[in-house]
């Protein structure tokens, strides 16, 4: 594996994503799809939500087991594609 591409972390691990979208019907649904397409093992009942104070974003984190850096790489491009989030770190 070249230098650049390696990872600070070790697998498998407990790894949080953190999505932020707009407050409309279907968002939490559509991160929760994307999140259990990569990591199947995912409890739904774990996903934390927040609402802005305005009531206008909402806030999911998803704590995955990680199996692997392609696994993540692969889930934050799906998630960042689609075009109701807004931002995933």
């Amino acid at each position: 594996m070249p230098e650049e591409r390696q990872s600070l972390l070790e697998f498998p691990c407990a790894f949080p994503i953190k999505i932020m979208g707009r407050s409309e019907d279907g968002f939490a649904q559509a991160v929760l799809d994307m999140v259990l397409r990569h990591a199947p093992d995912f409890d739904a009942a774990t996903m934390e939500m927040r609402a802005s104070k305005a009531g206008r974003y909402l806030g999911l984190t998803c704590t995955i087991n990680a199996i692997s850096r392609e696994q993540l790489d692969l889930l934050y491009r799906e998630l960042s594609a689609h075009p109701l989030v807004k931002l995933v770190l």
